[in-house]
């Protein structure tokens, strides 16, 4: 975690990432997400492996922020599924992909500034079931973090399914 976030009261308890979000990095995770280079996105999280080793006993369950269907159909892929579905695969923990949904179209958030961004993703998320996770230590999963609005709704969303604890992760996050 940053020391600008250490200061910042956030609803999840504690944020991970792999990588700065700069120079070659931010190219592979362009093409991961942008060009569809799914198996770019997967040896990016193979690379953090280690980093995983030392978080994962914090957790039971694995959530990765929804895109809308809309979102879905352009793209053809969640980038954030499938980073948890590797994490799944490494520390062996479930992937809840029912549990949330973005039941809002956005902007994308990479326009916005950090106002913008706050009011742009404010109410987009919500739960499909509350019972899933309910007692539950859950990792939230997104590609980048960047101001920490995405994160922080959709871990405010999660609070609201009785969650015990919410953990953060990011592929990466800007420097």
């Amino acid at each position: 975690m940053c020391g600008q976030c250490l200061g910042k009261k956030k609803p999840f308890e504690e944020g991970f990432y792999g990588f700065y979000y700069e120079k070659r990095l931010r190219d592979a995770i362009h093409s991961f997400k942008f060009s569809g280079r799914k198996d770019v996105g997967k040896c990016l999280i193979h690379l953090v492996r280690t980093k995983m080793d030392t978080f994962s006993w914090r957790f039971d369950c694995i959530v990765p922020v929804p895109v809308t269907e809309k979102r879905l159909k352009v793209r053809g892929f969640n980038q954030s599924f499938i980073i948890a579905e590797e994490i799944s695969g490494i520390t062996g923990k479930p992937v809840y992909h029912a549990v949330l949904q973005k039941t809002k179209e956005t902007q994308d958030q990479y326009t916005l500034t950090k106002d913008e961004r706050k009011r742009n993703i404010k109410g987009a998320f919500s739960l499909r079931r509350e019972d899933a996770i309910k007692g539950k230590r859950v990792l939230l999963i997104d590609d980048l973090y960047t101001t920490g609005q995405t994160a922080r709704e959709a871990s405010r969303t999660l609070a609201k399914g009785k969650a015990k604890t919410v953990l953060f992760f990011a592929l990466a996050r800007t420097p």
